[in-house]
């Protein structure tokens, strides 16, 4: 690259959130992922002639609900739309969507920085469709359709160009997906398609103190944040040198979308992108338009929760944890709950953090469940860490506690019993024994009265001995307390 030229990366994103919502949106087809294909279909989804659909109302309750969560402008009014294209995963020929009245829009979300700050990501609008089925190319030299997910409840959400890297896109889209967990609108399931993300590409280049932008380019259905990340960085730098060799700029040559080959770990020129007319939008003139009341809203708005990102920030101003202990404890909703009520009993935070993100969560997930689904409360939690913390078990032997706590009903204080595990604070008992260790190991008790450098090795071995003739039973603080004593 030469010297005089510098360039900014511009980012929109659009992001495609199917609804876990029980049957389909406009018609009353369970939805259900691995069924057999075309096994859960009808008329409506199938676009017969003259069938009527109608509007599934908790998905767009769900859709309002994700607006608020965003910080969006909640239309009262909104309409369906016709948008036409033919593909053969769409069987009606046309999308039924929202084009002009979104019913939600001009909002914003934050997002984590690698800096510790946040930074604000303006939301364009987040609007209702049904999404479309799925074309399969596994069989032979043939394609194959599969309507099952044809008429499931999406929302698209579309955001302003206000990223410049792939890892601010990657940032925003773990974050939504945590969003739409929290507020229970989604399984956000990316194996299974329920989210997926197109990231809008383009650069301005200044060469010689005049601006240049590249044509804007789409890369489509990306369903994993690796894939997500790879590809704006890839697209940034094909963009780069395209310009450098070429010059090619934005006036000559339209959007185009492209797709995302992970084994080459490149993007690949699909089509050139058609714009908003050639969709030939028109209102559905089969769905009445909806009209949102104040009670309504009012409604929705009392299903809101904390959201994971003001959850992350508030952890680590009022427990006193780490931006990354914040972040695995709020990842899920559960997770962030249980851990509250945990501290709530009594529990020190940073405690009650250590056992569940250093032994809870991975028994949850050789379980296959959430840590709240465990056989574990919330008290039993608290009142180990408060065991741990006033010396009566080792933070070892708390770890082999928790364990056996999901296995059993039984209270921390029994199986630490039960087990031989609490740990022995008598001074008197234990000032016997450290006698003993000193008189056995006269070149040890030698070295650490020495204050050189094998004074601090020297004191761990005593202390070790200690701990070894009591089978780990004793309290390292209060031996450690009678060593500096009887050493000093």
């Amino acid at each position: 690259m030469t010297s005089d030229i510098s360039y900014k990366v511009i980012v929109g994103l659009e992001i495609h959130v199917q609804l876990c919502t029980q049957t389909k949106m406009f018609c009353g087809c369970a939805l259900q992922f691995g069924a057999q294909p075309n096994s859960r279909v009808c008329p409506v989804c199938l676009g017969m002639p003259g069938v009527l659909p109608v509007m599934n109302k908790h998905a767009y309750e769900y859709s309002v609900l994700v607006g608020l969560a965003l910080n969006c402008k909640v239309a009262g009014f909104t309409k369906w739309d016709r948008k036409s294209y033919y593909y053969p995963d769409l069987p009606k020929n046309y999308q039924i969507s929202q084009y002009d009245l979104p019913l939600s829009e001009n909002g914003f979300i934050e997002i984590p920085l690698e800096s510790g700050e946040t930074k604000r990501i303006r939301i364009t609008r987040a609007h209702l469709e049904e999404d479309a089925g799925k074309n399969l190319h596994t069989a032979g030299n043939f394609s194959q359709v599969d309507l099952n997910r044809t008429g499931t409840p999406l929302l698209e959400i579309v955001t302003e160009p206000d990223m410049s890297s792939g890892a601010e896109v990657k940032a925003l889209a773990v974050e939504l997906q945590r969003m739409v967990r929290y507020l229970g609108v989604s399984e956000a399931d990316m194996q299974k398609g329920h989210m997926r993300f197109e990231p809008n590409i383009n650069l301005v280049i200044t060469k010689g103190g005049k601006e240049h932008k590249t044509a804007i380019v789409e890369v489509k259905n990306l369903n994993s944040f690796r894939a997500l990340e790879r590809s704006v960085d890839y697209e940034v730098q094909r963009q780069l040198d395209e310009f450098i060799d070429s010059g090619k700029v934005m006036e000559m040559g339209n959007k185009s979308t492209r797709g995302w080959d992970d084994d080459k770990q490149m993007t690949v020129l699909q089509r050139v992108k058609e714009e908003a007319h050639d969709y030939r939008y028109f209102p559905d003139p089969d769905l009445l338009p909806v009209e949102l009341d104040d009670a309504w809203l009012e409604q929705i708005k009392s299903q809101l929760c904390e959201l994971p990102i003001k959850k992350q920030i508030r952890y680590v101003s009022e427990y006193k944890l780490s931006d990354y202990d914040a972040g695995v404890l709020t990842a899920d909703r559960s997770t962030a709950e249980f851990f509250e009520e945990a501290v709530k009993a009594g529990g020190d935070p940073k405690r009650v953090c250590n056992l569940i993100t250093q032994v809870g969560l991975k028994l949850a997930n050789e379980a296959g469940c959430g840590i709240a689904e465990l056989s574990l409360t919330a008290e039993n939690m608290s009142e180990l860490a408060k065991m741990i913390d006033d010396g009566q078990v080792s933070a070892s032997a708390g770890n082999t506690i928790l364990e056996q706590m999901t296995k059993t009903d039984k209270a921390a204080q029994v199986i630490a019993e039960e087990l031989n595990l609490i740990q022995k604070s008598d001074a008197g008992e234990l000032e016997g024994i450290v006698e003993k260790v000193l008189a056995e190991n006269p070149k040890a008790v030698e070295d650490v009265k020495s204050g050189g450098k094998k004074s601090k090795k020297a004191q761990g071995f005593l202390l070790g001995q200690v701990i070894q003739k009591t089978k780990g039973q004793a309290n390292p603080k209060v031996v450690s307390e009678i060593l500096s004593k009887k050493l000093s």
